[in-house]
C-alpha cells in the first residue's frame, strides 16, 4: 500500500479521543483501534474482528498475541528499512509482549509516528530514541480487502 497514503489517512484520526478498544474516528480509538480503523479507510472491510482485550493484552500468559495478529494480516518489513506508512510494533518493557502500535509518518531527521496515547488522544508524536528502541517489528498494509 502507498506510504503517502496510510499517513495521510492516519492523519485525519489525530484529535481523537482515547476509549480502550473503540475504533470511531472522533469519537474514540485505542491504537489497535487507530490501525483497525485505517484499514477499513483504505481497505474496506477488517480481515478478523479482535476478541474483548484488557488493558494489559496478555501479560499474564506471556503470550505475543498482537504480534500473531499482525503476521497474520499485514506484510512483514525489515525492522532496519523504514518508511511512511509502515505499521510499527512497540513493547513498551523489558520482558512485556509488544501491545503498542503506531504508524510512521516522517522519517529522517524530523522523523514521527501516529499513535493513540492513553489519556490522551491519537497524536503525532516525535520518534524519539526511547520510542525507537521499542519497536519489535514493522508492517506493511496489505492492498485491497481481505
Amino acid at each position: 500500500m502507498d506510504g503517502a497514503r496510510v499517513v495521510a489517512t492516519a492523519r485525519t484520526w489525530i484529535g481523537t479521543p482515547y476509549r480502550h478498544q473503540a475504533s470511531v474516528r472522533a469519537a474514540g480509538t485505542d491504537c489497535l483501534g487507530l490501525l483497525r480503523g485505517i484499514w477499513r479507510d483504505l481497505n474496506g472491510t477488517e480481515p478478523e474482528l479482535p476478541p474483548a482485550y484488557s488493558r494489559d493484552w496478555s501479560e499474564p500468559q506471556g503470550e505475543e498475541v498482537l504480534w500473531r495478529a499482525a503476521r497474520r494480516h499485514l506484510l512483514n518489513r525489515p525492522l532496519e528499512v523504514e518508511a511512511p506508512g509502515d505499521i510499527l510494533l512497540f513493547r513498551m518493557c523489558a520482558g512485556c509482549v509488544a501491545k503498542h502500535l503506531g504508524v510512521a509518518a516522517d522519517i529522517g531527521g524530523g522523523a514521527s509516528f501516529i499513535h493513540a496515547y492513553s489519556g490522551h488522544a491519537v497524536v503525532e508524536s516525535p520518534l524519539s530514541l526511547p520510542w525507537r528502541r521499542r519497536i519489535v517489528a514493522r508492517f506493511a498494509l496489505p492492498e485491497g480487502d481481505f
